[in-house]
């Protein structure tokens, strides 16, 4: 296995480039570096060398982008940096790691969870469970859903956080989909564990199986795909129901472009966008509320 050796010969800091807005250039060329050399790095890994770290290698080597991922650099200077042919080239293996890392890392923390005494214990020891209670906490502070609202979450994973958290702290029913098959039998068997079943179901498939489902609340994941599809059929649900019911999606912006690609604004055709709430400390995702068009 590939020896990981996590030490910088200059670790970068905010510092290096506060100067930024007299000197754009000059902080590209700082950060610039850190970022084609986390691209060298994780080429020599395979996917099956990944999935095959300990859940703190993993995560030790995650760290490496996700405080990149995290520079206060201004919407400008993230554009130049991200834009910059170079790092331009790098960013479809940087994402595809990024993807990869949380399929294995949720894995793992499934694994755990369903073998706890303490389920709930081991979920709050994970180390981006206060992200995901800021991520939540401000979605439902934005939508103020109604009491007995059930939550449609397309893309929901091996460990559906968010339905968890939203039943667990603001007691919302919700369905969560996902198309792999093990992932969602993994999902059922965390669900199960931590004596979620009456709150939240779970099924496999695509977001077409919204159609026959019962609803008021739509949100679509980060990392689910393709994105164009979704709300493409998402707006034929939503117009054959003639309800407004909102529609809220996940994205990055900024420099945490780095980690996936943002939404298009051809991937939201029919839809217009009421509200953003950038994201703050390391909470990943920016929230943005999106309405169908007349």
């Amino acid at each position: 296995m590939h020896d990981i050796n996590f030490t910088h010969e200059h670790e970068l800091k905010e510092h290096d480039f506060l100067g930024c807005c007299k000197d754009c250039q000059a902080s590209l060329d700082i950060i610039k570096p850190h970022i084609m050399g986390f691209a060298k790095r994780i080429k020599k890994y395979t996917p099956k060398m990944l999935a095959a770290l300990k859940p703190a290698d993993l995560y030790r080597l995650y760290q490496l982008i996700d405080d990149l991922a995290h520079m206060e650099t201004g919407a400008h200077l993230a554009g130049l940096i991200l834009d910059e042919a170079d790092i331009r080239r790098e960013l479809p293996v940087i994402r595809s790691y990024y993807s990869a890392f949380f399929n294995i890392h949720e894995k793992h923390l499934a694994e755990e969870l369903c073998k706890s005494k303490e389920p709930w214990d081991t979920l709050k020891s994970f180390p981006f469970y206060p992200r995901y209670e800021a991520l939540v906490r401000n979605q439902i502070e934005a939508v103020h859903p109604a009491p007995g609202s059930r939550l449609a979450f397309i893309g929901c994973g091996s460990v559906p956080m968010t339905l968890i958290l939203m039943s667990r702290l603001y007691g919302i029913r919700s369905i969560g989909l996902d198309n792999s098959a093990k992932t969602v039998n993994l999902s059922k068997k965390v669900i199960q564990c931590l004596g979620l079943e009456k709150q939240i179901e779970i099924i496999q498939g695509d977001e077409s199986g919204l159609q026959d489902s019962d609803w008021d609340l739509a949100l679509v994941a980060a990392l689910a795909e393709p994105k164009a599809r979704i709300f493409q059929t998402l707006r034929k649900i939503l117009k054959e129901r003639k309800e407004l019911i909102p529609v809220i999606f996940r994205t990055y912006t900024g420099m945490r472009a780095v980690l996936y690609k943002p939404v298009q604004p051809e991937d939201i055709q029919g839809f217009s966008i009421v509200k953003q709430i950038l994201p703050t400390g390391r909470v990943n995702n920016t929230t943005v509320f999106a309405e169908l068009d007349e």
